[in-house]
């Protein structure tokens, strides 16, 4: 093998290569169907000049008959005068006319069967256009959806390898740490406010007790007026010696009751 041939062929297989890579096959489809319709005004213009042929030798051969009926008449009327000399001419151009209307009907068959052969080409042109587009764009969707796999598959890799998945990580445990501390907090600040609403609940009974008390004995005697408005004017000034000086008061009375 020559070097010269190896030079040919190794630029024909970069070229390829090259053009493997460039080549973007949802825009040759689209330019393949661009060209693929823009031949269908061409071809109906051709059929058209194919059917206007038809026509025209179908108008001819219509005249041409019409033709050979008035010479044939003038024959007709010619040889009933007579006028043999007349009678000849018009028959040589009556077979001149038939001759003419004889070809003109072989070239009208001619042009009706082009007529139909170029409509049927037509038909089955746009036909295979209307099939090759539809596959088109199948194949246009599918390398639509090829590269959104193909996106798709690249961000799962970025996030499988590199530091985002670590950074998620780092983060997720940082908002965790701060939603357990935030509801440790306040779980501790409801449970003080509860305790000190019960200490309050209970201090408060307690004194409803303790008046429910003294208005008992003072009911029933055991505490003297003036005494008992005193103490509760001290009571309430002062609840925190309540007990110590009922107690007191108490054992007063019990005292006062025995010297008696």
């Amino acid at each position: 093998m020559g070097l010269w041939t190896r030079v040919k062929r190794l630029f024909r297989a970069g070229t390829g290569a090259a053009l493997d890579r460039i080549e973007d096959p949802e825009m040759v489809l689209q330019q393949t169907i661009r060209d693929m319709r823009e031949r269908v005004p061409e071809l109906n213009n051709s059929v058209a000049q194919v059917m206007a042929t038809e026509r025209l030798l179908a108008r001819s051969k219509e005249k041409l008959a019409e033709e050979v009926v008035d010479l044939d008449s003038k024959v007709r009327a010619s040889v009933k005068m007579n006028r043999d000399d007349i009678a000849t001419a018009y028959i040589g151009q009556l077979q001149q006319k038939q001759l003419e209307l004889q070809k003109t009907g072989l070239q009208l068959e001619q042009a009706s069967l082009a007529s139909k052969q170029a409509l049927k080409a037509r038909d089955n042109y746009v036909l295979n256009m209307n099939k090759r587009s539809a596959e088109a764009m199948q194949l246009i969707s599918a390398s639509k959806q090829a590269k959104l796999q193909e996106q798709l598959a690249q961000t799962m890799e970025s996030f499988n390898v590199g530091d985002d998945a670590s950074t998620f990580t780092e983060m997720r445990e940082k908002i965790d740490r701060r939603v357990a501390a935030a509801e440790a907090k306040l779980q501790l600040g409801t449970s003080s406010m509860d305790a000190q609403m019960h200490d309050i609940e209970r201090e408060a009974m307690d004194m409803q007790l303790q008046d429910k008390l003294l208005e008992y004995k003072q009911n029933m005697g055991l505490l003297g007026a003036p005494s008992n408005s005193a103490n509760n004017q001290l009571n309430a000034g002062n609840p925190g010696k309540k007990d110590n000086d009922i107690l007191d008061q108490m054992l007063l009375n019990d005292n006062n009751n025995h010297s008696e």
